[in-house]
């Protein structure tokens, strides 16, 4: 039995399909796809038109679409069909299939979008689970790296910290929170205001985002954290490796890093903090620069900084809650 990968800012479920008659494809999703017939598999695209990315009318009138996941290019096209979760039953629900995939930042197993677009898992079982889920990510030196997902408000968190959610139009498959402020060691770093800002208008902010893998901030933010992180690093200079440039080898005391958010402060442990390679004994800060494209504006709090806590996604509360838990 494979699992999917859990992606906070996706916007739909897709994975590769299997076709037979009156078969149960029996992927952790227990997602059945039962054929009528072999030659007759696709979503109408009139009902999928305005929600599937880079849309395609084929002589069948099947919604084709194409798009990219990380490094990975993929094709696919809508179907739909009947979705269980262990007991819960969602009826005529609309998901992905890929028909070609080049990369590797896609999944064997596929993908799960848990944002808020239409086609998110969130918005098409809002009836059942009220647009409110949690997960917990497992360090990455887990034994089996398997966390946890629950949905719907039953059995989240009671004493857990949160901080508003906010929305943006432009952006508005994301979850955006307001965070205004980074610590290193007991030092507020002096960032630009404009770094950590929240505008609707040109969709900056700071996000929650599982798919992706390291913490990027904005250039100004990365910058004056990195070299506030270097200052208080004694008696070493920082190296290289790959896409981090903030590297030490041999045995270094590392300052700690705090998120300071809208209500709530979020300390990362060393695990959550550093990276380290698996060849010598460098160790790097787990975070770099926003990329120079559509992105550069945006903060995002990624997975390995989210690992071991149980991420809190409450919609109709309007807040974003994180708490200390071994996920593995």
């Amino acid at each position: 039995m494979s699992g999917v990968m859990l992606d906070s800012r996706g916007g739909l479920i897709i994975f590769g399909c299997v076709y037979t008659k009156d078969v149960n494809v029996n992927l952790v999703l227990a997602c059945y796809y039962t054929m009528i017939e072999k030659s007759s598999h696709g979503f109408l695209y009139h009902e999928s038109k305005s929600r599937a990315p880079n849309p395609s009318c084929t002589v069948s009138k099947t919604c084709g679409f194409n798009m990219t996941y990380g490094g990975s290019a993929i094709e696919a096209y809508l179907t739909q069909d009947t979705l269980t979760l262990a007991t819960d039953v969602i009826p005529n629900y609309t998901f992905g299939c890929i028909n070609k995939a080049s990369g590797t930042s896609l999944p064997a197993q596929g993908l799960m979008g848990l944002g808020r677009g239409p086609l998110s898992l969130i918005s098409q079982s809002q009836n059942l689970y009220q647009s409110t889920f949690s997960y917990c990510l497992p360090n990455s030196k887990s034994s089996n790296f398997s966390g946890s997902l629950r949905l719907g408000p039953k059995n989240q968190p009671i004493r857990i910290k949160t901080t508003p959610l906010l929305k943006n139009p432009r952006r508005s498959s994301l979850y955006y929170v307001n965070l205004v402020g980074i610590r290193v060691g007991n030092k507020i770093v002096d960032i630009p205001t404009s770094a950590l800002a929240f505008d609707p208008a040109t969709g900056a902010g700071t996000i929650f985002d599982s798919g992706t893998v390291y913490t990027r901030l904005v250039e100004p933010a990365y910058v004056a954290v990195r070299n506030e992180f270097r200052r208080r690093v004694k008696n070493a200079n920082a190296t290289s490796l790959g896409g981090f440039d903030t590297c030490y080898s041999g045995s270094v005391v590392f300052p700690s890093v705090t998120f300071m958010f809208a209500g709530m402060n979020v300390t990362l442990p060393p695990d959550n903090l550093l990276i380290h390679s698996s060849a010598g004994n460098l160790s790097c800060l787990a975070m770099a620069a926003a990329p120079t494209n559509v992105n550069s504006v945006l903060n995002v709090i990624a997975s390995m900084q989210q690992q071991n806590h149980r991420v809190l996604i409450d919609v109709p509360n309007s807040r974003l809650g994180i708490s200390r838990e071994t996920c593995t």
